[in-house]
């Protein structure tokens, strides 16, 4: 998908209203320092749209960024750094779990997980939570780049079972570097945003 504009629109915090938006949205979790800048910034063709924080797991903000004025890309804060309060963690927990629980226009939830590594216990956690809200997350294993094309097999099957998906659960490897994944996201992202704009035209010939 060629992106002719892309802007930060809304920054929410702990106690933000989240925005009441009427276009397809498109939620990326993950732990901190996994990749969710570097990804969206690939996906995008944008260098610094998504900025990485300078202190590892300070960022405390969902971060809304309107695409072609016709979808959302939301970064949720990343979870996992050792050296978090538990406080922090609790909030940043509530935040992501009011944001899955009203959203409308969620459409799609993606867990960034490290190919390198097997899921942490926080990355189980948070698969399972997240299908607990209703959503079957898609797994992207970023940093393909790092290993060899021989581990590729092993790391998918490492992830997959560590996190129990299911055999039709989708497992994306993805690199930021070499880009490779990026036309299978967004093969992935595309009809939902095709058939908002059909129903958009449809209301408009009523």
């Amino acid at each position: 998908m060629h992106i002719r504009n892309a802007e930060l629109e809304t920054v929410c915090g702990v106690t933000s209203r989240l925005p009441a938006n009427r276009q397809p949205e498109f939620a990326f979790a993950g732990r901190s320092n996994v990749g969710k800048s570097s990804l969206i910034n690939a996906l995008v063709n944008r260098k610094a749209l998504a900025r990485a924080s300078s202190q590892p797991g300070k960022t405390q903000t969902i971060n809304f960024y309107h695409l072609n004025e016709a979808f959302y890309f939301v970064d949720l804060p990343g979870y996992g750094y050792a050296k978090t309060s538990q406080e922090l963690r609790a909030r940043w927990g509530a935040m992501i779990e009011r944001y899955l629980t009203t959203s409308s226009q969620l459409k799609l939830v993606f867990l960034l997980v490290d190919i390198r590594h097997e899921p942490s216990a926080k990355d189980k956690e948070m698969y399972r939570w997240i299908v607990y809200q209703g959503f079957r997350p898609i797994v992207i294993a970023t940093k393909l780049d790092k290993i060899n094309r021989s581990q590729l097999a092993k790391q998918k099957k490492l992830i997959r079972t560590a996190l129990e998906m299911q055999t039709e659960d989708l497992l994306i490897p993805f690199s930021s570097e070499t880009k490779q994944g990026k036309e299978e996201l967004w093969e992935i992202i595309h009809p939902f945003v095709a058939a908002k704009n059909e129903d958009d035209g449809e209301e408009e010939n009523k």
